[in-house]
C-alpha cells in the first residue's frame, strides 16, 4: 500500500521528469521563422513564375500570329490569375498542416 509520503515522492518524480522532458523539446520559433521565409519565398516565385510564363507565351503567339500587345497582355494576366491561385493553394495546405499538427499536440497534452 501507498502512503501519502510515496505520492508526494511520486508526484515530485512526475514533475521532475515533465520538466526534463521540457528542456529537452526543440524550440519551435526558429523553424518557425525559416518555415514561414521559405513559405514567403516559395508564393513569390510561384507569382513570378506564373507571370513569366504566360509573359512569354503571349510574346510567342503576339510575333507568331502579329498581333502584338494583345496576347501578351491577355496571358499575362492569365499568368497572373495562375500564380495567385498557386500561391492560395500553397497557403491552404500550409494551413491544413498547422492545424493536423496542432491537433495532435492537442490530443497530445490530453492523452
Amino acid at each position: 500500500m501507498t502512503g501519502p509520503r510515496d505520492d508526494e515522492r511520486l508526484k515530485a518524480l512526475e514533475a521532475r521528469i515533465a520538466a526534463a522532458r521540457k528542456a529537452q523539446d526543440p524550440q519551435p520559433h526558429m523553424e518557425q521563422h525559416y518555415s514561414q521565409a521559405q513559405l514567403a519565398w516559395r508564393m513569390v516565385i510561384e507569382l513570378v513564375t506564373g507571370l513569366g510564363i504566360g509573359f512569354a507565351i503571349g510574346f510567342g503567339l503576339d510575333a507568331v500570329l502579329g498581333t502584338r500587345p494583345w496576347m501578351m497582355v491577355i496571358f499575362t494576366v492569365l499568368g497572373f490569375i495562375a500564380g495567385v491561385k498557386t500561391m492560395i493553394r500553397s497557403a491552404k495546405e500550409v494551413e491544413r498542416k498547422q492545424q493536423a499538427a496542432a491537433d495532435r499536440s492537442a490530443e497530445d497534452e490530453k492523452g
